[in-house]
């Protein structure tokens, strides 16, 4: 097969890169985030981080030249953590122009980084804008000063409404506020609250979920106590239909746009894109056409930072997913998007027949959890209230 055609197989390409330190772990937090280095140790290693990063992206262009991941269109950057803010806007300059060297950016390029609203990085937005990130993803999760303090959070609901102001400021047109609500101690009125002051902001993306108690965390081993199911479901409606009110978009499960402004990058992981992961526990999914169809990987990065920066090679885990676990796989990324995805999608992503998942389909379709849509994989509104089930049904037996 030549180049072009191979390439016109393989679907969009992003770019996750891991920034793995935080000011301190929050209690609710399972992502591989540490405690940043002090001033007596040092600081963030800024230089040497970025240096590895290009080395890692490095050794994934070289290991796997059958996906062309070095000649594709790059569509999207997503730079996750941790908080990716404690990196300064020179250090971004100089692993922009790293990655500029290896990949090939598309003209419109969506360039998200990760900030929490810490007085201290106020002033840093202009120089993250002035290096080419175009969206800032805030992390507010609440402006209430009583959950701020239980989430263990180190900014002040006052510092969350002047990030957002300073990131309009600083010329971001395009912004997303990350909010949780189903918080310990929360109020329907709380909840609202939260949502208000966000929309007052205007930001063009919202992110709104529940708080849940994940494994291996300080929440999960102490259990904070959490409103009740009849709360719970009370918040999301009027939540919902304020959002909704206000032109809040529902896309995904937990993602609302205005004015058409949805996340790119997130788009690529929801439609079962692929995209590159580097930096310490980064993941990547790559798919590479074979004489017999498509494969699909999975890469996983040392996870440690310590490790990560010691590290001659960065990849611990690279696996094929079998045909079997594809359905799965698909489904646990497409079925979050409110309005599905074609059922072509399915076979062009995969290399696979629709034959394959028409079995689940219409048993799903008779207990009216999919739409019965010959053209669109889709939950209905019972399939979303009970999505995970919906998804564990294509599991393999």
């Amino acid at each position: 097969m030549g180049r072009d055609r191979a390439l016109s197989h393989l679907p969009p390409l992003s770019l996750y890169v891991h920034m793995p330190w935080c000011v301190r772990k929050c209690p609710y937090c399972d992502f591989n985030s540490h405690a940043a280095p002090g001033d007596e140790q040092g600081g963030v290693p800024e230089a040497a981080y970025i240096a590895a990063l290009l080395q890692d992206l490095d050794q994934d262009l070289a290991d796997f030249p059958d996906a062309q991941a070095g000649e594709r269109e790059l569509v999207s950057i997503f730079i996750g953590g941790g908080t990716p803010s404690l990196i300064s806007p020179a250090g971004y300059a100089a692993l922009f122009d790293g990655l500029r060297a290896r990949l090939n950016f598309a003209d419109d390029i969506e360039i998200t980084l990760e900030a929490n609203p810490g007085t201290v990085e106020q002033g840093l937005f202009q120089g993250y804008r002035e290096v080419g990130i175009n969206r800032l993803s805030i992390g507010v999760q609440t402006f209430q000063t009583a959950q701020l303090k239980a989430l263990g959070r180190i900014h002040s609901g006052d510092e969350a409404q002047r990030a957002a102001q300073s990131a309009r400021e600083a010329g971001f047109s395009n912004f997303n506020l990350d909010l949780m609500h189903g918080l310990p101690g929360q109020t329907l009125e709380q909840a609202l609250d939260d949502l208000r002051q966000a929309i007052a902001l205007e930001p063009t993306h919202l992110s709104w979920y529940q708080l849940t108690l994940e494994p291996n965390t300080v929440f999960f081993r102490e259990q904070p106590v959490l409103p009740d199911e009849d709360v719970l479901a009370d918040i999301q409606d009027a939540g919902q239909a304020l959002l909704a009110a206000e032109g809040y978009v529902q896309y995904e499960v937990s993602a609302y746009a205005r004015h058409n402004q949805r996340c790119r990058h997130n788009l690529n992981y929801w439609q079962f894109g692929d995209y590159l992961g580097i930096g310490a526990g980064a993941h990547g999914k790559l798919t590479q056409v074979t004489a017999t169809g498509l494969d699909v990987l999975r890469t996983s990065k040392t996870r440690v930072p310590k490790d990560y920066l010691a590290a001659t090679r960065f990849r611990v885990a690279e696996t094929l997913i079998a045909a079997e676990a594809l359905p799965f796989e698909f489904m646990l990324n497409t079925l979050r998007l409110i309005e599905g995805v074609s059922t072509t999608l399915w076979s062009e992503r995969t290399g696979l027949s629709a034959q394959v998942l028409a079995e689940t389909v219409t048993a799903l379709q008779r207990k009216g959890l999919l739409q019965n849509d010959t053209r669109t994989l889709v939950a209905t509104a019972l399939g979303q209230r009970y999505l995970n089930r919906v998804i564990e049904a294509f599991l393999p037996e």
